[in-house]
């Protein structure tokens, strides 16, 4: 399926885990007037869970159930639903992890790979799953982007947040922070380096500044604490300096992402999952005091490299609001804006 500028893409929505926040943000979000004016929306999921969603959103949706793309109906007000059946929902209840509701989330992730590898739909953006529930299903993955990249068949891929101009690429994500260490080598930091400058071309800078994160504190100080920068951070900055990549670093952990944030780099390279997401959420996740939650949770999670174009939102399933009817669908509002940026 192609994607003319003058068209809107088709976006295959995922409901993600059904005990989770999920459903209700999907329902929120196609029931916001304006993502129809920007893509044809499809939620993949299950039609019960997502009615009771809708419900709980009061969005007054009218549900359209399918079995296949062409059957949807692209009018406002209308949630289409790619109906995943088969599926005993009953012992799946709100805030719960269950292999039930693991296998569900599984289910769904995977048939919205098929039809985007298909060429069914232009595009997917996933809601928040359960790795727990996930593999107590008996699917062994550590995350979202383990399983696009699987099904894709996709060696070379990186996790990347966006939220607004504050963009962050890891060169690792999902392992224990030892062997973290280990995987951090020449060759995958200049795949990552590489990933993120595409990216950045596609979003439309022409010249992407990138700042790369050093691995120990103060990046080492010259081989004082390691020696990651001097044998493989350092020499994969130079090698794609020759390319006329414009890449700095290793910058400082402590000082990177502060100068991003004031606008010197168009993006940064973390080397692992916290170094980036810490400072990712503390900008984007605004805790309520009084109320005791968190009032918004921007941000957008992009994986690169891949033959399709995926993007999520960068929150979890937020069991201790599930079924409340309070999760905020700002996330997957910008998920979807994102996705429909990359396939123009």
């Amino acid at each position: 399926m192609t994607c003319p500028q003058e068209h809107k893409p088709v976006l295959g929505i995922t409901m993600g885990d059904p005990a989770g926040i999920g459903p209700e943000i999907a329902a929120k979000a196609i029931g916001n007037k304006t993502i129809y004016k920007i893509c044809h929306p499809v939620l993949i999921g299950n039609v019960q869970i997502m009615e009771n969603a809708v419900r709980l959103a009061g969005t007054f949706l009218s549900v359209n159930k399918i079995t296949e793309i062409s059957q949807a109906s692209f009018r406002e007000g209308i949630m289409n639903i790619y109906e995943i059946g088969g599926v005993n929902t009953d012992n799946i209840r709100s805030g719960e992890i269950s292999a039930e509701a693991g296998d569900l989330a599984f289910r769904i992730i995977k048939t919205a790979i098929d039809l985007n590898m298909q060429g069914k739909v232009d595009g997917t953006v996933t809601g928040p799953v359960h790795k727990e529930s996930i593999n107590k299903a008996g699917h062994n993955f550590s995350g979202h982007t383990e399983v696009f990249a699987h099904f894709t068949d996709t060696r070379k891929y990186a996790m990347m947040l966006a939220d607004k101009n504050f963009k962050i690429a890891h060169v690792t994500t999902h392992v224990q922070l030892r062997e973290a260490c280990d995987l951090i080598t020449k060759q995958r930091v200049l795949d990552v380096i590489l990933m993120l400058d595409s990216i950045l071309k596609k979003l439309g800078i022409k010249y992407p500044r990138i700042g790369v994160a050093g691995l120990n504190p103060h990046s080492s100080d010259g081989g004082l604490f390691g020696y990651e920068e001097a044998n493989e951070i350092i020499p994969a900055i130079g090698e794609v300096k020759k390319s006329g990549i414009h890449a700095e670093g290793p910058v400082p952990p402590d000082t990177l992402f502060a100068l991003a944030y004031g606008g010197r780099y168009d993006g940064c390279v973390a080397m692992y999952h916290d170094q980036g997401h810490i400072p990712f959420k503390l900008l984007g996740f605004k805790w309520d005091k009084q109320e005791k939650r968190m009032k918004n949770v921007s941000g957008v999670n992009i994986t690169l490299g891949l033959p399709i174009v995926r993007t999520s939102v960068d929150h979890g399933t937020a069991f201790e609001i599930a079924g409340k009817g309070i999760a905020s669908p700002d996330a997957l509002n910008q998920a979807i804006e994102y996705a429909v940026k990359l396939l123009k």
